[in-house]
This record gives C-alpha cells, structure tokens and sequence, in this order.
C-alpha cells in the first residue's frame, strides 16, 4: 500500500505541474491541447490507483479482523474446539467489525473536532493579534483603499470565530469522542485475548462448555459495546438538551426585560 499511495502523491505532483504550465504557456495552442490530454490522463490514472489503494486498504482491513477473531483459539488446548470448526470465528467476526467500525467513526469524529478546534482557536488568536498592527498601517498613508478596510475586516471575523468556539462545543466533543475511543479498544482488546472472566472460556475442557461459553462471550461484548456507545449518545442528547433549555431561558428573561 505504501506504493501505491507514493504513486497518489506523484500523480497529483504531476497534475499541479500540468495545471501550472498550461496556465503558463495558455497562448501555445499545441501546448495546450497536449497539457489537456496529459490531464485527463492523469485524473483517470489518480482515480483508478486511489480505488485500487481504497480496495487493498479494504482487504489488509478484513484480514485483520480475520487473525484478530482466530487470536484466541491459539489460547485453547482442545485440539477439536469450537474454534477449530469454525463455529464461532465467524460470528467473532462480525462482533470485531462492528466494533472496529464505530472505532473508526469515533476516530473521524475526535479527529474532525480536534483540528477544528486548534483551527478556530489559533485563528481568533492571530485575528486579534494583528488588528493593532492593521491599526497603524491605516494610519500611514499606502495609497491603497482596501487597506483600509482590514482594522474593520479582521476584528468582524475574529468574533465571528470565537463566536462559533463558543456555540459548537468543539472541545468537548473531542474529548468525549476520545474517551469512548479509548473504552472501545480496551474492551475489543479484552474480548480478543478473553482476559476476564466473562470473556474467557480456555480454562473449559469440555467442548459443549466451550460453545457455549463462547457464544455468552459473543453476547457480551456486543452489550457491552452497545453500552459504551449509547451512553455516548445519551450524553451528547443531554448536552443538546441543556443547550435548548439555555437558550428558552435566555431568550424568556430578554423578554421579560422588555416588558419592564
């Protein structure tokens, strides 16, 4: 995959160089024929490598969560397990998955808020940090108009994101995402190699005993997965919720100081 994704970072080195000697040389009609040719070929060649990357990404993906649902069987002694038979590897499998895909979309969302955060923050900062500067410059006299625009411009954005810092729980958000994350992965890392009690079925020596020992693991771990992540959602309802109630109540004491 490191190939193919070295490729994607060519191709799209190659396809900025192209735009850049066409906008270059616009007025060379042969050029331009050949640099619109060139870039055509480029954007199908880009596309078809990034849906084989996507693809090997997909099936290095699979496999993973193939040697992560046979891991516990090397934990058994009983040469004819249930694991041996492929009896409950498949439904370990899909347990995995499903834990694994709301791993990932915790992982997108800690990641999106995260970067929006720093984002805004370090915008308000640099915003508000050069509206002195801006401030003189208005003062000299630049023989440009819209500079003096920039003391009104930049201060009107500067709260326009600190505005939005203060309306989107930005931070919190992360910090939730990321909490659920790290309870996640401990409890996929617990149900891979049965290190509780409630997970755990290789000190069983009947095979029946083990079946169904595994199959009460199964059963666990998705209750248990289910309850990290809803109680996730309920704590962001609650939030909106608050946020709701807030806002009546602000919005009822302005109209109160209206009506005095």
């Amino acid at each position: 995959m490191f190939i193919l994704k070295l490729l994607e970072y060519l191709l799209a080195a190659a396809f900025v160089c192209a735009g850049i000697v066409l906008t270059v040389y616009a007025d060379n009609k042969n050029l331009l024929i050949s640099g619109i040719i060139a870039l055509t070929i480029l954007s199908f060649l880009f596309l078809f490598n990034r849906q084989l990357f996507q693809d090997s990404q997909n099936t290095a993906y699979r496999y993973s969560i193939i040697k992560k649902a046979e891991l516990y069987s090397y934990l058994l002694n009983n040469s004819n397990s249930v694991f041996d038979s492929n009896q409950i590897v498949p439904a370990r499998e899909k347990a995995l998955q499903y834990c694994q895909d709301l791993i990932d979309d915790y992982k997108k969302a800690r990641n999106l808020s995260r970067n929006l955060y720093y984002v805004l923050q370090i915008s308000t900062v640099i915003l508000s940090g050069i509206t002195p500067i801006l401030v003189l410059v208005d003062k000299l006299e630049a023989g440009q108009a819209w500079l003096k625009w920039l003391p009104v411009i930049c201060p009107a954005i500067a709260s326009i994101v600190a505005s939005i810092v203060t309306s989107f729980p930005f931070q919190k958000n992360w910090v939730a995402a990321n909490t659920t994350l790290e309870l996640l992965e401990a409890e996929q890392e617990k149900f891979i190699l049965g290190v509780t009690p409630a997970y755990r079925c290789y000190d069983l020596s009947d095979t029946s005993q083990q079946q169904q020992k595994a199959s009460q693991a199964i059963e666990q771990f998705i209750v248990q997965v289910n309850n990290i992540h809803l109680q996730q959602v309920q704590q962001a309802s609650e939030v909106q919720q608050e946020k709701k109630e807030s806002e009546k109540t602000n919005t009822n004491n302005s109209e109160t100081d209206d009506k005095s």
